[in-house]
């Protein structure tokens, strides 16, 4: 039932639910819908087919119709959720970190081999994660390498706080270790793998983002500076006194950058040795090793 003492079943729920997201033109009304009505109401996708005429209680309707508000409002479904899908895991989101995204996933599973490699030589693999926001790109890394450790930095502690709840819900805590840091400032030891999704977007192009990323991911985890490239600046200049003998620096770019980050990482000593393209088939990560070890393999 309803507010007003009216019976709303689940089929009616989802249909209503839908035509609302519709109607007010967001993209994948239908998925949103589907994914708002079974959280709130804690039914499933084979509920709603089995047992449309299920009647939803009246504060599962209220609730929903709070999330359909929220949508309709630009807020992302996965926001209204608290929770992200990424690399088979369910990771909890918070208004300081960024919203996981699938293009990610290509960082990863280019990482992986050059990770596993270090494992295999050395016995363990450690792992800097720069700019870790829910805790992503490590807790991905750790869950396929049970011999490596991460560290993780961020200058939200909002967001190391979500990203050290998540890695002990995956169950990786012992091997996560969150550092409130501004890039490189609290960091001291030396790693076989630093990583990072840094801000990539030039400043200027900001407010034009759509407003599900303008305004509700963290700016500073999208402000790249003038020309998108301020991160990888930094990254490029500081990351070698980090990196063991034959360590690896890998980093996922912006569609169109790949030559000017490939180029600025080569300034400072580094050669490109992998990249990977996401889903789009556009170049999303690049992998860079020192000059001299790539040279001298």
């Amino acid at each position: 039932m309803d507010e007003a003492g009216r019976v709303v079943t689940l089929g009616l729920m989802l249909a209503e639910a839908r035509n609302r997201l519709q109607s007010a033109g967001v993209t994948e009304a239908a998925l949103d819908a589907r994914l708002l009505v079974e959280h709130f109401t804690g039914t499933t996708r084979t509920e709603a087919l089995a047992s449309p005429g299920k009647a939803l209680p009246a504060n599962e309707v209220e609730a929903v119709r709070g999330a359909v508000e929220r949508r309709l409002k630009g807020e992302p479904v996965h926001r209204i959720l608290g929770y992200r899908e990424f690399y088979g895991m369910r990771l909890q989101l918070s208004p300081g970190t960024l919203e996981p995204r699938p293009d990610t996933e290509t960082l990863v599973d280019l990482v992986l081999p050059f990770a596993r490699h270090a494992t295999e030589a050395h016995g363990e693999c450690r792992i800097l994660d720069i700019g870790t926001g829910t805790g992503a790109i490590a807790l991905a890394l750790l869950g396929q390498l049970p011999m490596a450790h991460a560290v993780a930095t961020d200058i939200s502690s909002d967001a190391l706080a979500t990203a050290r709840t998540n890695a002990d819900i995956m169950g990786h805590g012992e091997r996560f270790e969150p550092v409130l840091s501004d890039w490189f400032a609290k960091v001291s030891r030396r790693f076989h793998v630093i990583v990072s999704n840094p801000p990539y977007i030039s400043t200027a192009v900001l407010n034009d983002l759509a407003r599900e990323v303008r305004d509700f991911d963290p700016r500073a985890a999208l402000d790249g500076g003038p020309d998108g490239l301020d991160a990888y600046r930094i990254i490029a200049t500081q990351a070698k006194r980090h990196l063991v003998d034959g360590g690896i620096v890998g980093v996922e770019i912006g569609y169109d950058q790949r030559d000017a980050v490939t180029s600025l990482f080569a300034s400072l000593g580094y050669a490109e040795m992998a990249h990977g393209r996401d889903l789009g088939g556009h170049d999303r990560a690049l992998i860079f090793g020192r000059a001299e070890d790539v040279d001298g393999a």
